[in-house]
Order: C-alpha cells, then structure tokens, then sequence
C-alpha cells in the first residue's frame, strides 16, 4: 500500500526528512531539514560532500509537506528546488509567512550573500508554495487517493503534525467487487510536538486515531520543569547575575524560543512594578536584548499572528499590555550596533540580559558574546533549549561547570562564566506530553516508528510504547 523512508533525523535530532511512498511509485517528502553539529560532522566525515545536499531520487516526490519553520526541518529546500523538484510545497499559513525569511538568512549564512541569486529563488520556492489553514483537509494531486491536513503542534508559531489519509486500495487496481469496500489508512508525522501550557502557543490535541505514527523523540527519556518553576528559576537565576553585575547570555533560535522567552520576560517585569526592594527595582530598569534581526522580525510576525495565540497571551493583550514589544526591550539590528554592544557588556559589566541566536552556539551572534564575556566570572549562560551533540552549546553545556572551554569560530576560549540549564523552557513535549499524545488517541496506532532523538531518548521513549500499546510494532529505524 505505501512504505516510509527516512533522509535525517535517524541518527540525531536533526535533518528531519522522511519520504512517505505509494506502492504504484509517487511519493512526498514530509520536511526537508538541515543537518547540524554532530550529525552534520558524521554524515561527511570520509566523503568531502556537503551534508546538505540531497543525496536521494527526487524524480517520485511530487510535494513536500513542511511541519514548522525550523532549519532541521527546512534547511534543505534550497537544495531540493536546485536538484529540479517543481512540486508543490504545502505549509500552514503562519509557516508560510516565515519560511521565506527562514531560508533567505540560511541562504546568507551558508551558501551565498549574492541577494540577485537569493531573489531569485524566492521567486521560484514562492510559486511552489501554497498556503494550507490548520484542520482543513486538502487533496495532493499527484497522488490521487490521498489527502492530508494540518493540525495545531504547539512548537511554534504555525508548526502542525500532518495526517495523511490513505485509499487502502490507492495503487491497487481492483479485481473484485469486495475492493469497493475501502477502510482509508491514517498515517501521521508528528513534526516536532510542544509542551504543554508553553507561553504564547496553544497545546497539541491527540487525533481520534491513527495507525502509522512516525514520533519525534527528542526529551523521550527527560521530563521538563512545569511552567510556574521554570519561570521562578528563570527569575531568580536573573535576579542572581544582577547582583553579581555582569551579563546573562541566552542563546536562542530566532523563532520560538525567543519569543517565549520574551513574554515570560515580560511577565515578571510586570510583576515587579507590584513589588518593592532592590530586586524589583532591577526588574524594572533592566535591559533587555534581543540582537537578532531575523528574531526581530519573526517577533514582528507573530505579534501581526496573535489570532494564533493562546487564551492567555490574547488577555494580556486585553489588559493593555504588549508582551511582545515591552518599554525596556532593545533590538540589536545592524552589525556596526551588534559589535558595539559586545565591547560596552565586556567593557562594563552592566546587568543585563541579552537574546542572541543561534541556540545551539553553533553560528549567529551569540558566538561574539561568548568570545568576549564566557572567560568574565560575573556572566551566566543560560541554555533553554537542546542541545544536540557535536555543537559549542553542548560543549558549554557539559565542560562549563567543571571550569572547562570551548573552541568558539576555532578560538580556544576559556569557561569562567555561570552555566545553567532550565529544560523546562523547551519548546519540545517530554516524555510524558510523548507517551500522552499516544495514550489520547481513541483508536492506537499499529506501527510506531520513532526518529528524531538521541539514542538513549529513542530507547526509552520505545519502551514506555511498548508498555502503553503491547500490539503495536514499535520500532527505531
């Protein structure tokens, strides 16, 4: 009837690919992710090619289906369209308001900075891509027998799980009457999930039913901290570093993550104009730095998205409040700026707090503030985000306490700066939101294929599986 491969996200937590294929040949590719940091290092290491390039037959892929706007997820687009797919790319209509800006930073940050041939293939993937609404059950042409919809994932701003229901008899011809008796197949792809009670995002629902689970695993053997905590070690962590002075340095991606982390800023700011004493006062003279202008303008689009926000973040906008767009929030745009703010934080020491992509340390800005302030004893580091194996935020992650280094652009740089890691600020479910998107489900899936994930995550994750559904074949490709 059909078979599911994999192009990434076997091996790690990255390049998030997988091609779903019908028995008479066609076939779609559900995302199409970049590799990074160790599963990058592992997939050239002896061949000289880049890790990027699509090194599988693209003739029978006749659409792609993006579940969010991550570069894991979409980093190989590019490289899709110039190996010749013409096929139609479908997303949810907050996605396809930010993948263009996604994949013109990647293109600048990987392969050229020439903005000719950047338009250019804007031009081409924006007559690809059609824009899809959440819950709306829409046909692949090319594959006739098989539709496919959206549904809300929680990760971030437009990211869906996709159902694909499936003609059992698609690719089949009949030879009898009984064929006519058809029991369509529900397939699904999970994207990545996110935690519940997450600011800003509505939770994930479980389908009705599903009998082909492709799952993310990527907290499948770690629980995350409940909102309420996270947010209090959030706050006293900060409130720590402003008594020492000194700067705290979150690395994160410039979608999701920095805009969580920026209403939750907001929200215990607006807490301390309630308060007194010397803490609250710092709350509510503290700088708060997003230097970033690709997070400046998601930030941008997902206030002009706050039909997709939840209950809680549409009352604070209610109140009055924007929190979003606060009074002590500064935006870092040009480099000139971005330069000039490293030399004052390391030359001064000034409390404050600074957003900088990109999340895993692996690139971006953030690596500038590292260089100049990880070897100063009044910085802290604050991880709210995975990070994956084979990059610089693992590396701090794992030596920093013990006084360790890192090497940072190939500088050998020195950790005296605080380490710290709050998961629970994870746009990820964990374990438990993983084994409850199944446990939810009214009808079990047959088969559950679990990717996206360390090995010891995708192990564990498998187990609680096999005890929640002993009929299902779960299996680790």
């Amino acid at each position: 009837m059909y078979s599911i491969t994999h192009h990434g996200a076997v091996t790690g937590v990255t390049g998030s690919c997988h091609q779903f294929t019908l028995d008479s040949g066609e076939a779609i590719l559900v995302d199409c992710g970049m590799f990074q940091g160790g599963d990058a290092a592992e997939l050239s290491a002896g061949s000289g090619e880049l890790a990027e390039q699509i090194n599988f037959d693209i003739r029978p892929i006749k659409a792609l289906l993006v579940t969010h706007c991550h570069i894991d997820h979409v980093g190989r687009i590019p490289y899709l369209l110039a190996a010749g797919f013409k096929g139609p790319i479908y997303a949810t209509r907050a996605t396809a308001m930010l993948l263009p800006l996604v994949l013109e930073d990647a293109l600048k940050v990987g392969v050229t900075r020439d903005q000719r041939l950047i338009d250019r293939f804007l031009r081409l993937f924006n007559k690809q891509l059609v824009a899809i609404d959440y819950d709306a059950w829409f046909a692949i042409p090319a594959l006739p027998g098989v539709r496919a919809r959206f549904r809300v994932a929680g990760h971030i701003l437009g990211s869906a799980f996709i159902e694909l229901d499936v003609n059992s008899s698609t690719g089949k011809e009949s030879s009898s009457k009984k064929s006519k008796k058809r029991e369509n197949k529900r397939v699904l792809f999970s994207g990545d999930l996110g935690a519940p009670y997450s600011p800003l995002l509505p939770a994930p629902k479980s389908p009705y039913r599903c009998d082909d689970l492709v799952i993310e695993s990527t907290y499948g053997d770690r629980l995350h901290e409940g909102r309420k905590d996270r947010r209090r070690a959030l706050q006293k962590m900060i409130e720590r570093s402003l008594r020492d002075g000194g700067t705290v340095l979150i690395p994160a991606f410039s979608i999701g993550r920095t805009q969580e982390l920026l209403y939750e800023l907001e929200g215990i700011i607006h807490q301390a104009r309630k308060r007194k004493g010397k803490a609250a006062h710092q709350w509510q003279h503290l700088n708060i730095i997003v230097d970033s202008p690709l997070a400046a303008d998601f930030t941008r689009h997902y206030r002009e998205l706050k039909s997709l926000w939840d209950a809680e973040a549409r009352a604070r906008l209610a109140q009055g409040r924007h929190p979003l767009a606060f009074e002590q929030l500064t935006t870092i745009d040009s480099h000139h700026e971005h330069l000039a703010m490293v030399r004052h934080l390391q030359q001064t020491g000034q409390p404050a707090v600074v957003i900088a992509a990109s999340g895993m340390c692996a690139g971006g800005r953030i690596q500038n503030y590292l260089e100049a302030l990880l070897p100063d004893s009044r910085t802290d580091v604050l991880f709210v985000g995975y990070q994956a194996q084979g990059t610089p935020g693992r590396d701090i992650q794992k030596y920093g306490p013990r006084g360790g280094y890192v090497f940072l652009g190939g500088h050998k740089v020195e950790i005296r700066a605080g380490v710290h890691t709050i998961s629970g600020y994870s746009a990820h479910a964990d374990q438990k939101d993983l084994v409850n998107f199944v446990k939810r489900m009214r009808v079990k899936p047959g088969r559950i294929r679990i990717v996206h994930g360390d090995d010891e995550a995708k192990a564990e994750l498998q187990r609680w599986y096999r005890v929640l559904v002993p009929a299902c074949d779960v299996v680790i490709p």
